[in-house]
Parts: structure tokens; sequence; C-alpha cells
């Protein structure tokens, strides 16, 4: 459906300008000269984005038709006209519940900016309302949150692949939920009654990985006094996630093979192996193809644990989830914190998070709608509530043409530009990002590499 303004003047001549101009901006106007039919046609009518009304007319003022379209349409905001020099009379509008107004003689551009604000205020508002129904309601993926494309291909790809018994390699950059995404793929499986067994590989000490993954006997080392199992042999029946998978020494690695080639593991000083029946799920933020090119990481490995993979976006490629998200960290910290009036977010606020870029993805957006809802003193979060990088975050563009020919750059200067733009979106993972380019790796590499200051780097490392 269109953009749709309803037009209060008295004056006809001026309503007929009105419209006219607006439609040929995209905005499907309507337009009444007489306040009190407006306000009828408002109670019937749901489906105006904005409302556009004089300040002195017949039989009603500017002043009260804000007060009840207020009352009648709360959501939909009221831009009014009104003399110039009427200051203390438009301050007295607002406070009526006006969004913005203007002022006589009209400059049409400055009136068609403000509608166009106010009309994206509505839409906003329009959102955060869904998403707060969306949050409330029953969904397929009540821990995977997300309506966009890119999250739809998650979802869709773990109903399809979580009955398989098959290796999954989850990816994606840290804070975007792929543990989150594993106990999806468990919970959906047959294994579900079964245990899910998780391990940051990354936090276990080098000397303790091998036996917290297998196991050992009594007496194997100085501290085993009791035989352990280890985490293969204990997510038996179920799924294991081996979380930061990239992270493993190579020594270890070979061992991980090779209990995922036999399903059988060998306990640390144990003399037998003992068989182990879970799915394994393995995850990581690393890019493991430049790991396995630098040697840091088995291809074996690799191939073997890549059999089924399920990539994860970043929140910056998600759209507005990262207001379903905001929603969904908003009231669980409103109801842990005792402030379960704090119900939404305000159209400012939510604009200022969709803007901003996310580089810690879904763990930055917890930690940010925690500290608002601690902060704020009203029932939704405003503006004043964000952390001050994304209040002044400004989205970066690249520039790559000018009016002006001496504003102009050589063509290896944009290409490094562009090159490095879609690597900073690609969360630094070269992999991802030569394959946005169209260009192999070690292309992109040799680029990056000339582009490398003395002493220092282009770009981060994947």
């Amino acid at each position: 459906m269109g953009r749709r303004a309803l037009i209060i003047d008295d004056d006809e001549a001026m309503c007929a300008w009105l419209a006219a101009d607006l439609r040929t901006r995209g905005v499907e106007a309507t337009t009444r000269t007489s306040p009190t039919a407006a306000l009828a046609l408002l109670e019937e009518d749901e489906g105006f984005d904005v409302i556009l009304t004089d300040l002195n007319m017949r039989g009603m003022n500017g002043i009260e038709v804000c007060g009840r379209a207020a009352e009648i349409r709360p959501d939909v905001p009221v831009v009014v006209i009104t003399a110039f020099g009427s200051i203390e009379t438009a301050v007295e509008a607002i406070r009526a519940g006006a969004y913005d107004y203007v002022t006589k003689p009209v400059d049409i551009e400055t009136l068609a900016l403000a509608l166009e604000r106010a009309i994206a205020h509505h839409a906003l508002k329009a959102e955060v309302r869904r998403l707060r129904r969306a949050v409330a309601g029953p969904g397929a993926f009540p821990d995977l949150l997300g309506r966009s494309a890119a999250m739809r291909r998650v979802q869709d790809m773990i109903e399809r692949i979580a009955d398989a018994d098959a290796t999954v390699l989850i990816t994606g950059e840290s804070g975007t939920g792929k543990e989150v995404v594993a106990r999806a793929l468990h919970e959906r499986s047959r294994r579900k009654g079964g245990p899910f067994v998780a391990v940051n590989c990354a936090a276990v000490p080098e000397s303790l990985i091998e036996s917290e993954l297998f196991g050992h006997v009594r007496g194997a080392f100085t501290d085993a006094r009791t035989t352990r199992s280890g985490l293969f042999v204990e997510a038996n029946g179920g799924t294991l996630l081996l979380d930061e998978i990239g992270e493993l020494p190579l020594a270890v690695q070979a061992k991980l093979l090779r209990a995922l080639q036999e399903r059988r593991v060998r306990p640390v000083g144990g003399s037998a192996e003992v068989p182990f029946d879970a799915r394994i799920v393995a995850a990581t933020n690393r890019d493991l193809d430049e790991a396995v090119e630098e040697r840091r990481f088995r291809e074996d490995l690799y191939y073997r644990i890549n059999v089924l993979h399920v990539e994860l976006p970043p929140v910056r490629a998600r759209g507005s989830d990262v207001l379903l998200l905001a929603q969904r960290f908003l009231e669980d910290c409103a109801a842990r914190s005792g402030k379960e009036g704090v119900i939404g977010l305000s159209p400012a606020a939510a604009e200022r998070l969709l803007a901003y870029s996310w580089p810690g993805n879904v763990r930055e957006i917890q930690n940010c709608i925690e500290r608002a809802v601690a902060l704020t003193r009203y029932e939704e979060i405003t503006v004043d509530d964000l952390p001050a990088k994304i209040r002044e975050h400004r989205p970066s563009h690249v520039i790559v043409a000018a009016d002006d020919p001496s504003e102009l750059v050589p063509l290896e200067a944009v290409e490094r530009r562009y090159i490095l733009r879609v690597l900073e979106a690609a969360g630094g993972n070269k992999t991802l990002a030569a394959r946005i380019l169209g260009l192999d790796r070690k292309t992109l590499h040799r680029k990056l590499e000339r582009w490398e200051p003395p002493g220092g780097v282009a770009a981060k490392g994947g």
C-alpha cells in the first residue's frame, strides 16, 4: 500500500495545491476543508500515514485538531502549518500532540521534508509494534529470532538438516548466535531427548583439552585421581558442540579427526578405545579456508567437519531483525530488573539502532539494551538511553564519483576503497570478501599485500 496523507485546510485552493504536489512525490493525498469532516474520516479510515492541518481555521483550530487526532489515531503524526513568527502557537501545537510544524508562507520543499520525516516516524512506530507482537507470539524458532531473508535461509537450513547425523559446521562472526543455532538443531532432531553438551575449545588450556574431549583413566597424569569419560562419551545419544574449533592445537586436531572417522575415542592414558554415539556440531568465527592455507588447521579435518554448513549472517546484514532482537532483550531485561513498565523503543531510538553497524552482533545488542533499560526513566527507550557510539554513529559510504574533476581519484584508489569496505562489511573474513568481490583468494591477498603500509596491515585477517 502507498503512503497516504490527510490534508485539513478551510482554503480549498491550498488543499488542491498541496495535494497535487504530494502526488508528484508518491504520497496519495485526501483533502477536507472541514476539520469536523476530517476527524470523522479519520475515525473510519485507519490507512493514513500523516495528517497535515492548518492552524487557523473556521469552526475548529489546528490545536484542537491535534488533540482530537491524538485521541482517535495516536500513532499517526500531525504536521501543523502556522503563520510566520507564531512560535508560541507552534509550541502549543507540539504540546497538543503535533509531530512538527512549518511556517507560512509555505516552502513546499520544507513541507515535503517535514512530511517525509513524519511518514518515516509513523512507519517506524508501526514496525516497533509489529516486532513487539512478533516477540510475544509463538514462533517456529523462539530463540533464533529473525524475519530477514538471511535468517529465513538459516532457519530453512536448520529444518532441512536437523534429523541428519552428518557433522555440521556453523560459521559466523563472534556474537551472531552460533550456539543458539546448534541448540536449535539439537531440539529439532531425533536426538532431542539426549544431552546437549557444549565445549568452548578456546577456553580450555591446551594441556587439558585432550582429556576434556576424550576422557582419561585414573593415574594418567598428576591430577587424574579418578577415571573420566570425556565429552564425546558424555554426549552419547545427543549432540556435542565443539565451539571455536579453529583454536584447537594441531596435535589435538589429528586425534579429533581419528575420533570422527572411527566413532571411537581413546582416553588419555588408556589402552582401549571407547565407542560414542553423538552428533558432532562444530562452530567457529575464524576463516578456516585461510587457516588451512596457512597450515594452522588440518585440511582433512576441515572436510570432515564441513559436511553440512550453516553460515550465520552478521546483524548488519539482517535489516530490521535488529529491532526484533532489541525488543526481545528489552522485555527480558525489563522483567528481570522489575521495570515491566518499559515496553518498547521510541521511533528515534529504533532509527539509531537500525543505522548502527553492530560489530559485536547480537551480543552487542543485548549489552546495549540492558544498559538502556537500566538508565531509562520512561515507558520507552529513548535516544538518550543509548550508548554514545550508537547515538553518534554515522554510516560510512564509499564515494566513487564527484561533479568536480579535481575531486576525482585514480581507479586504483577507488578499487582499494571498495575492497577494504567490502572486507570491513565481511567482518575481516577474506574468503567471504573474495566471494563477494568475484575474486579468488590469492588475488585478494596480493592486492591487500600491495596496499599494506610499512609496519602495519591494510585490514584485519580472518
